[in-house]
C-alpha cells in the first residue's frame, strides 16, 4: 500500500478510536476538573493571560494546554467533550508521527507495528481520551528529543541547525505546557548520552546559543507576558511548587518507592512485557537506529528514575515513558518476525499472566456490581464512605464482562498460534483484542464506575448551577463543584473563607457538600447546618440565610 494512503488510515484509524464517547462520562477529579475549570474561568472572566482556579492565580501549570481547551470550548461548548477533544487530536497525532519515525528509521511495517503497540495498550491509549496535561506535553518532549538526534548522531552542519530550531521549538512548547521539568529531562538526557559516549555533546557555542534563543522565545514567551503585566508573584510560586513537588509527598498522592515500575508493567500492557526483552544487543542495526535506541532507552530511564525520586506518586508522571516503552517493545517483535531474536518463554508466560488478571478483574467487576451488598459485607466493613458508595443506582446489563472475554480469548489465541510461524499473527490478535478490551471497558465500565465514585455529586453541583448561591465541600478536595456549578466570579471575597461560609454573616445560600465519614465533625462544630439528604456516601447540606 501507498505510504500516503497508509498515513490518510492512520489519521482516520486515530479519529474512530479517539473522538467517540469523549462526552459520556463527567470529568474525574482532580486533573481533568482541574484543567477544564481552568479553560472555564478564562472564557468567563475574559482574561487569558492568567491561569486561574477559583479566579485565583493557579500557579501549578502554563497555559498552553489550557489555552487548547478553551478554543474547543469556542467550538463545542463548555463540555466534557470540549476539555477531552484536544487530547484526542493529540492522539492522531501520534500516531501519525510515529508512524514516520518508524518507517524513517526501519520501514513502513515497523511504524505500523509501532502504531499497533502504541493504541493497544492500557493507558497509552486511555490517555487519549482523557482531559489530562501529559499527552501534549509528552508528545512535545519526545519530538524535542528526536529531533535533537542529528547533532547527536553526527550529522552534516546543514542538517543540525533545522533540527536544533525545532528541538528547541518543541522542548519550549513542552515547557509551556507543564513547566521547567520539561527542559530538566532533556538537558538530563543529554548528559547521560554524554556520559555513555565518553565524548562531548558536538554542540558548537553558536548551535547552543541557537538552541537557548529559540527555547526563550518559545518556552518563556508566557513567563515574560507575566512580569510584564506585574505577575512576577505567579512565576515565584510556580518555582516554589516544583521545588516541593521534588522534596514532600503531595496530600493523597503518595506511593511505595518502586510505584511508577509496577505502574508501567501493568499499565502499558502489553507492550511493557515486550519491552523487557529489548535490553539485549542490536548487532545488526544501522549507527542511526543504534543512536536511537540508545537515546529512547536514556529517555526511559531518566523519566522513570526522577519520577521515582520525586515524593509525589501521580499515575501519570511516568507516562512519558511510554514513547520509549513501545518504541523498544516494537523493535523486540521487528526483530523477531526477521528472526533476530528468540520467544523466551518467559515472555509468553508474562504475556499471559498479565493478561489474564488484567481480564479476569474486569470480569469480576461486573459481579461486584451485581452484588454490591455481598462486596460490602466482605470487603468494605471498615470504610464507610466506599460502604455507601456501592449503593448508588447502577445497572448492570449483564454483557460487562465481555470486554474481559475478550482480552482472554485474545491471550488464548495468542499462546496457540505464538511460535516462530505464527508469531505475527499471534500478535496482531494480542494487540487488537487488548486495544477492544481497552475501548470496550471505557464505553461499558468506566462510567458505571464513575457513577460509584463521584456522580451523586456531580449532579448536585448541576441541579445548583443556576442558583445564585455559595457551593463549598467540607473534608475533602475538589474542584467539580467550580466546573458543574458553574462558579461565577464574586465581589465578596469573603466567600473565599470557609470558615466565614460556616460561621460568619453570609449574604446568600450556602450548600455544602461532605462525605458520610467527615460529616460528623462539621454538624459537632455547626449544629445549625441542615442535612438536605444522603447519596452514595456523600452528605448534602445547606446554611440558609437569615
Amino acid at each position: 500500500m501507498e505510504i500516503r494512503k497508509i498515513r490518510i488510515l492512520i489519521i482516520f484509524f486515530g479519529a474512530l478510536l479517539f473522538m467517540p464517547f469523549l462526552g459520556v462520562v463527567h470529568l474525574f477529579d482532580w486533573d481533568e476538573i482541574n484543567f477544564a475549570e481552568a479553560a472555564r474561568e478564562m472564557i468567563v472572566s475574559d482574561n487569558y493571560l492568567t491561569v486561574q482556579i477559583d479566579y485565583m492565580p493557579f500557579w501549578e501549570k502554563p497555559p498552553l494546554f489550557i489555552w487548547m481547551q478553551v478554543f474547543s470550548m469556542k467550538l463545542f461548548g463548555i463540555n466534557e467533550f470540549a476539555a477531552r477533544f484536544p487530547n484526542a487530536v493529540c492522539g492522531i497525532i501520534t500516531l501519525f508521527v510515529i508512524f514516520n519515525i518508524g518507517k524513517k528509521l526501519y520501514d513502513k511495517k515497523f511504524g505500523l507495528l509501532w502504531v499497533l503497540a502504541y493504541c493497544g495498550s492500557v493507558l497509552p491509549f486511555f490517555y487519549f481520551k482523557s482531559g489530562i496535561i501529559d499527552p501534549w506535553f509528552n508528545l512535545f518532549i519526545f519530538l524535542g528529543v528526536y529531533k535533537i538526534l542529528p547533532a547527536l548522531s553526527g550529522a552534516s552542519q546543514s542538517g543540525i541547525i533545522i533540527n536544533i530550531v525545532l528541538s528547541a521549538v518543541f522542548i519550549g512548547l513542552a515547557v509551556l505546557t507543564k513547566g521547567p521539568v520539561a527542559l530538566l529531562i532533556f538537558v538530563l538526557c543529554l548528559v547521560v548520552w554524554s556520559i555513555i559516549k565518553r565524548s562531548e555533546l558536538r554542540f558548537s557555542v553558536k548551535n547552543i546559543l541557537l538552541f537557548i534563543i529559540i527555547l526563550f522565545v518559545t518556552g518563556c514567551s508566557w513567563f515574560i507576558l507575566l512580569i510584564l503585566n506585574g505577575h512576577f508573584d505567579v512565576i515565584r510560586d510556580s518555582i516554589l511548587y516544583q521545588v516541593r513537588l521534588f522534596s514532600t509527598q503531595d496530600a493523597g498522592h503518595g506511593g511505595f518507592f518502586l510505584y511508577h515500575f509496577v505502574i508501567l508493567l501493568a499499565g502499558v500492557f502489553p507492550a511493557s512485557v515486550f519491552f523487557l526483552r529489548s535490553f539485549g544487543r542490536n548487532d545488526h542495526d544501522s549507527d542511526l537506529q543504534k543512536s536511537f535506541v540508545l537515546l529512547m532507552k536514556i529517555l526511559f530511564w531518566v523519566v522513570l528514575i526522577l519520577f521515582t525520586i520525586v515524593r509525589t506518586k501521580i499515575v501519570h508522571y511516568s507516562s512519558l515513558c511510554y514513547f520509549p516503552m513501545t518504541f523498544l517493545c516494537t523493535l523486540v517483535i521487528y526483530k523477531i518476525i526477521k528472526k533476530e531474536y528468540d520467544i523466551p518463554d518467559w515472555l509468553k508466560a508474562g504475556v499471559v499472566i498479565i493478561g489474564a488478571v488484567m481480564g479476569v478483574a474486569v470480569i469480576l467487576l461486573q459481579f461486584a456490581g451485581q452484588n454490591s451488598e455481598w462486596m460490602v459485607r466482605n470487603f468494605m466493613k471498615n470504610d464507610e464512605f466506599a460502604a455507601a458508595s456501592m449503593q448508588a443506582d447502577v445497572f448492570w446489563s449483564g454483557v460487562e464482562f465481555i470486554p474481559g472475554l475478550v482480552l482472554l480469548c485474545g491471550l488464548i489465541f495468542f499462546l496457540l498460534i505464538a511460535g516462530k510461524k505464527g508469531f505475527q499473527q499471534g500478535l496482531v490478535i494480542l494487540f487488537s483484542g487488548s486495544l477492544i478490551f481497552i475501548y470496550l471497558t471505557m464505553v461499558q465500565i468506566v462510567p458505571r464506575i464513575e457513577k460509584y465514585s463521584q456522580n451523586a455529586a456531580i449532579e448536585f453541583y448541576k441541579e445548583h448551577s443556576d442558583e445564585d448561591c455559595y457551593i463549598e465541600t467540607l473534608g475533602f478536595k475538589s474542584y467539580a463543584h467550580l466546573f458543574y456549578a458553574g462558579k461565577q466570579p464574586v465581589d465578596n471575597k469573603m466567600s473565599y473563607d470557609k470558615m466565614w461560609l460556616l460561621g460568619g454573616d453570609i449574604d446568600k445560600q450556602v450548600y455544602f457538600v461532605s462525605k458520610i465519614n467527615k460529616v460528623d465533625k462539621y454538624l459537632s462544630d455547626y449544629p445549625y447546618l441542615e442535612i438536605l439528604y444522603e447519596k452514595n456516601g456523600f452528605v448534602f447540606l445547606e446554611r440558609k440565610l437569615d
